[in-house]
Formats: structure tokens, C-alpha cells, sequence
């Protein structure tokens, strides 16, 4: 469900999309508002749920993560009591920082991370291919990242 949003909501999302460290006092100064306003705005954008949450954005490499892959998963049977069972799986395993439902000749596509190509190899064998329903996986491992942002581009009227 889509929430109404105001220039001065979409000024608190903007801000902090760019830095969600930022306090509310500067957040303040950067929109225009009041402190109190501000921070009443961003508590209600937080509760409608616009605001998930606030991280911070890591250089996977930095902490030893050398892999990005896609993988696209094909179950066996397709029905919800496998897909359920699947879906809940991968989101108990942390290398898996992304799934999706998707169309077309896959059913799912996994965003997954690992130290390296052999870690990976055994993580797709040992861990993936390991669920019930399990039917296919392709992989395509990212060479290099030429975009990345978690930015969502709202208009600021």
C-alpha cells in the first residue's frame, strides 16, 4: 500500500538514504524543519513502515568476502508447501542476502556471498542442493560491481 508523502517527508527519506547516520538535529537544519517536527516525521515514516530499517553499507571485501553470485533456483515440485519450505531454509542461511520469487524459467534468484570459489562451490553442494525441492541452480558470479545503491529515487517535487 502506497503511503501520501509531502516534500518534507521525501526531503527525510532523500537525507537518509545518503547517510542514515546523520543526527536529528542536522537533519533538521538540512530540511527545515524543527527537531522535534523532524524527528515526529521520520518516528512516523518509521511506523508506516516507508523506514525498514537503518544500516550501514560494508565493503564486503574488507571483511574477506570475495564472491557475489546470482543463483537462480528451480524447485521440484512447484507447490506452496515446497516453496515454503525453501523460503523459510534460505532465510536462515546468511550467505544468502537476497532472494527473490521470480518469472520466467526460474523460480527463485538468490543474491549470495562467500570467501571464495571453492567456498562457494561447497556452500552450492553441501547447502543449496541440500534443500528438499531442490531441482536445478545456475550461477552467474559477478566479475566486477559497476552500480550498486540502495537508494529508491523518490520525486522531490
Amino acid at each position: 500500500m502506497e503511503v501520501n508523502l509531502d516534500t518534507q517527508d521525501k526531503a527525510i527519506i532523500h537525507a537518509l538514504q545518503e547517510d542514515s547516520s546523520i543526527s536529528n538535529l542536522e537533519l533538521s537544519k538540512k530540511i527545515g524543519l524543527s527537531p522535534s517536527a523532524c524527528l515526529t516525521r521520520t518516528k512516523n515514516l518509521k511506523e508506516q513502515g516507508v523506514i525498514k530499517q537503518y544500516t550501514a553499507f560494508v565493503d564486503e571485501k574488507k571483511l574477506g568476502v570475495e564472491l557475489i553470485a546470482f543463483t537462480m533456483v528451480n524447485l521440484s515440485p512447484l507447490n506452496r508447501e515446497v516453496a515454503n519450505h525453501f523460503l523459510a531454509t534460505i532465510n536462515e542461511i546468511p550467505n544468502v542476502l537476497e532472494c527473490y520469487t521470480v518469472t520466467g524459467s526460474r523460480d527463485f534468484l538468490l543474491k549470495v556471498v562467500a570467501k571464495d570459489i571453492a567456498t562457494f562451490r561447497d556452500f552450492i553442494i553441501d547447502t543449496i542442493m541440500a534443500i528438499p525441492g531442490v531441482d536445478k541452480v545456475e550461477t552467474s558470479i559477478v566479475m566486477n560491481r559497476d552500480k550498486c545503491t540502495l537508494t529508491i529515487p523518490i520525486d522531490q517535487d
